[in-house]
This record gives structure tokens, sequence and C-alpha cells, in this order.
């Protein structure tokens, strides 16, 4: 049995806990969530999890075997930390792993430290199309050249505290919501990036919103472009008000031999109810014969039902807790989750700036 501790338990700490619950021997035994709303929602799924009201309380729990990171992006770093220096259990952190440029030292000391494996949950990469395209881009491209990862999509959701309205608390959008890309960026090029340009703001959304007579300051579009060490590029495109969109995530990867596109549907309780939500579907394109194979690849309905991310969620659990039975190492280690994380702060700054910015 896989007894996860569950730290955090909003909107995505509740999605892990539908997608742990189809997994055999597996459950969410203990849950630390502060607020009382998020806790009654999380129990409701989980009956049988004990909760607690202190991380270090969580910490002494002996049927917990594992950990969930799932609490607001400010707080992350510093849970580690805690957990580090109380009982280093294997662990999933959500990402981003860290906000606050300070705390890169953390993370690289815990890289070093840490007594149990860490895992950083990138879910995109386990999106069926995704993690096709990440296996097939090199045989199909010859090499990838360019790489281009669109997001069109709905605004931020509210979430506890609305924590995600303000940079201070997510880090900027270019690191909350896009560190997914630059980690997708580095895993398909299997390069490391050297400069990073960008362009973004906030156009449309939370603009007529006020907390505590506070605008919200979270951006809601850019441009990112990245240069990496062996010659490639790629480009981000983020527009989040662009609900309309028929697929959610674009991701097209070209070389001397052809191009491969993998295309996302965004969730289907967004999906106007008098249509069909698109299936995910991989796309080959090579250069010799310009033909295009179309490759559908539907998701289980019960997958889609537990979470937003096409089944992402319940594929890396399933491979987490591989790791947790001492069967295979992390697929996405602390030092990737914080490589994507200086990608976004990087092209934060160089939107801000108006500058480029080498890494």
């Amino acid at each position: 049995m896989c007894n996860y501790g569950l730290i955090g338990a909003g909107m995505m700490g509740q999605e892990h806990i539908r997608n742990i619950a189809l997994i055999r021997r597996s459950r969410v035994a203990a849950i630390f969530e502060p607020d009382t709303q998020m806790r009654a929602a999380a129990a409701a799924l989980a009956p049988g999890a004990v909760l607690v009201d202190s991380l270090e309380k969580m910490l002494k729990i002996d049927a917990v075997d594992c950990l969930l990171i799932a609490s607001p992006n400010h707080l992350h770093a510093r849970q580690l930390q805690q957990i580090a220096q109380t009982r280093p259990l294997p662990l999933l952190v959500e990402k981003p792993l860290y906000t606050d440029p300070a705390d890169a030292a953390l993370i690289d000391r815990l890289a070093e430290s840490y007594a149990a494996p860490i895992w950083v949950a990138m879910e995109y990469r386990y999106m069926p199309p995704i993690a096709r395209l990440v296996a097939e881009a090199e045989a199909a491209t010859g090499g990838v050249r360019m790489l281009s990862i669109r997001e069109h999509r709905f605004p931020f959701l509210p979430k506890v505290g609305d924590w995600n309205r303000f940079n201070r608390n997510s880090g900027g959008t270019l690191v909350e919501k896009c560190c997914h890309f630059f980690d997708l960026m580095r895993l398909i090029l299997a390069d490391e990036p050297v400069r990073v340009m960008a362009s973004g703001g906030q156009a449309v959304n939370h603009l007529d919103e006020s907390y505590g007579g506070e605008t919200p300051d979270i951006w809601d579009n850019a441009y990112v472009i990245v240069d990496f060490a062996r010659g490639a590029r790629a480009m981000l495109e983020l527009c989040m008000f662009a609900e309309g969109s028929r697929f959610q995530e674009e991701i097209s990867a070209v070389g001397p031999a052809g191009k491969i596109e993998a295309h996302v549907p965004g969730p289907g309780r967004f999906w106007p109810a008098n249509e069909p939500v698109p299936l995910p579907r991989l796309t080959l394109s090579p250069r010799t014969s310009k033909t295009r194979r179309v490759i559908e690849l539907p998701v289980d309905p019960d997958l889609l039902r537990a979470g937003d991310h096409n089944g992402a969620t319940f594929y890396q659990h399933q491979r987490f807790q591989e790791v947790v039975r001492g069967h295979a190492a992390p697929e996405v280690t602390l030092q990737d989750g914080a490589r994507a994380v200086a990608m976004g702060m990087a092209a934060q700054r160089s939107a801000t700036t108006g500058l480029a910015v080498t890494l």
C-alpha cells in the first residue's frame, strides 16, 4: 500500500486525491489543509484520511510513507525545508518549486542532501499526445531545430485566499503557469537554454477585481523565445483569454526530416454542452512524402473525470509509486524543477526590462 500525506487540498490537491483513488494499493492517509471549505471537500473525497492542523503533525503519522505538496506556490520551499529537517520521506511536489530567487540555493542544497527521492510534478509531460511527441520527436524530425508551444486557455481560476492573483505569491505567470512549458523545452530538445527573450503583460483578465483594495497584477499573455546551447530555438505563445479554442495546448517540433505536432484539448468541464470534446491527437508530417498522418489518442473517461490534465495526473502517480516502492528513480528531478523556474524568472525579467537575459 502507498499511503500519501497530502499537504494542501485545494483544487489541484483534490485532483490528486481523485487520481490516487483510481490506483490499486494506494490511498491518501492524511491531509493537512488549513482552509475549512477545502478541508471538508478533501475529507469527502478521502473519508479514511486523518485530518491534521499542521505539517509537523502530519510528519508524525507513522502510516504515511510518502508526501505530496500541493499547497500555494510560495509555501513550497519552506515546506520542503521543514520536511527535510524532520522526516524526509519520498516526495512529489507540485510546480513551481519556489517563487523567491533567494530560495534557489535552498533547492540546490536539498538536491544534494535530501535523504529520499523527490519528484517535481510536471503533469504536462504525461499528457498522451505530448508523451508521444517527446518519444518520437527525434525520429520524426531528424533532430528538432525549432520548437513551438502554444497554450490558448481560460483565465486563472479562483484559489484559496486568492493567492494566484498576485505575482508575489505565484512567482508570476511565466513561473507559475509556464514552468511546465520550459520543462518541456528542455526535455524535447535534450539541451540547456542560454538566452531568453520575452514580452508579456496583463491585457484583459482580473483588471476589474480587487482584493483588500489591491488590483491583481498577474499577467494573462506572453511571447517567449529561448535559444539553446546546440542552436535549437523554442518559442512559447501564451494567451489566457482564449477559452473558445478547439485545442488548449499545441506543440510543434520541426527538423530537417519533418514535423511532429501534439494537440491537447482543454478540460471537458469547460467545453460547450452541445459539442463533443475533441480527441487528443498527434500529427506527423514528413518532408519527403509531403503527407500527414493523424493519430487520435483518446483518454479513459474515468481519468478525464478525475482531473483537468488529460489523464496525466494519473499516469504521473503510477510512475511516482514505482519510485516510492524502490523500483525506479524520479523522472522529474529537483534540478529539472529548478531549471524550469529559472527559465520562467528569466522570461519575467526579460519582459519587464525589455532586454534579453543570458542564463
